[in-house]
């Protein structure tokens, strides 16, 4: 099996569904494709009912071409990252890791097209990041929930904005910034640097305003990261984290216990915006982006430096904070039901407070006319005389 076989199926596989996100080639099942965050077959020819050790390991070793860097993070690490083109039609981000003592590949669809703030549909408040001139703006939230396209919309609007030099460090490079008002100078892990921590310690010789960084992965690229958005640059990256608190306990959690005092007086002056992003189930199919957003304000900034309480947490304040645009995904969740999009058990489910959300959800059924329990019927009896 060669190369140009593996692309035959992978064109089938991606016009299988109008949308496909995800290509799935695993030991003992079909060729399957994620849409609409189901997985599901795809049907070629010859049939592939069940795929060999062999085809995964032919198909792998296809993909990385004999490049010693990926062959020795498969060896070392189990899994490899790297990028492929079919053509003009589309490009992936390839994950190749071992299971069972078998490859399987996934491989995540690259959209072709840019993204915008408009066409994400993004709520306001990302017309004001780009504004920012120096500090940190952390686009966080599990695998597979949009972080890189949220980056990449707003880096298209500093290109559409601004006459400066951004310097992305990415893995692999996903989005191609074309040349507008900006000189973008994009560069791939292991093609163009070794790690994230030498990338960014060498953007800072590269003149750059603006400097991407695909995920802050360790403590010495978030020491970096830091030094950078105090010395005038805007910086941009990603965390594996589900809210805000956890994420300034994540940053905090790269240093030293007798550090930490220090980064959080470092985090209070850098940090700008926090957004948190997760996929919920839309109705009609496909799925839709729901975002905590925190920006920072005086009550953040006590938080960061004293920590969280009982009475005091980064939920409370991102709730009270509309007015600078801060949201919790609760609230973003009730704006997505209320306009129809999300169903009420998906509310329910993906709600950080059930509470919060059931006294949302009751409000918004009450304004419709809805009724709000499941009890009916009840009626107040009278004494007789």
């Amino acid at each position: 099996m060669q190369l140009p076989e593996i692309n035959y199926w992978i064109t089938n596989m991606l016009e299988s569904y109008e949308r496909v996100s995800d290509l799935n080639i695993t030991v003992g099942k079909p060729l399957q494709v994620e849409t609409g965050g189901q997985l599901v077959q795809i049907n070629v020819t010859p049939e592939v009912n069940e795929l060999t050790p062999f085809q995964t390991e032919v198909a792998a070793l296809n993909f990385i071409q004999g490049n010693q860097r990926l062959l020795d993070d498969l060896a070392t690490h189990g899994s490899c990252d790297l990028a492929h083109s079919l053509g003009n039609k589309a490009r992936f981000r390839v994950n190749i890791f071992t299971q069972q003592s078998h490859f399987s590949i996934v491989m995540r669809r690259m959209e072709n097209v840019i993204p915008t703030i408009q066409s994400l549909n993004l709520p306001d408040t990302f017309n004001k990041m780009t504004k920012e001139i120096n500090g940190f703006i952390l686009v966080t939230g599990a695998t597979g929930s949009g972080k890189t396209t949220t980056l990449a919309a707003l880096c298209d609007k500093i290109n559409k904005e601004k006459n400066v030099h951004v310097v992305t460090l990415e893995d692999p490079i996903e989005y191609i910034h074309p040349h507008k008002r900006c000189t973008f100078n994009q560069r791939e892990l292991g093609n163009d640097f070794d790690e994230f921590a030498n990338g960014l310690r060498a953007a800072l010789r590269q003149a750059p305003k603006v400097i991407l960084v695909g995920e802050m992965r360790d403590r010495e690229t978030m020491e970096i990261g830091l030094s950078a958005a105090e010395t005038g640059h805007l910086v941009m990256s990603t965390l594996h984290t589900v809210d805000s608190g956890q994420t300034i306990n994540r940053i905090l959690g790269f240093f030293d216990q007798e550090e930490q005092p220090q980064i959080r007086n470092r985090l209070i002056d850098t940090i700008r915006y926090v957004i948190c992003q997760r996929l919920l189930p839309k109705e009609g199919g496909d799925r839709v982006a729901a975002f905590e957003i925190m920006a920072n304000n005086l009550r953040i900034r006590d938080l960061i430096l004293n920590g969280e309480t009982e009475e005091k947490t980064f939920y409370d304040v991102i709730e009270d904070g509309s007015a600078l645009g801060m949201q919790t995904f609760d609230q973003c969740i009730l704006e997505h039901y209320e306009h129809g999009l999300i169903s009420e058990e998906t509310a329910k489910v993906y709600a950080s407070r059930k509470s919060a959300i059931g006294r949302g959800l009751d409000k918004i059924k009450a304004a419709r006319g809805e009724a709000t329990s499941g009890i009916d019927g009840l009626e107040m009896k009278t004494r007789e005389r």
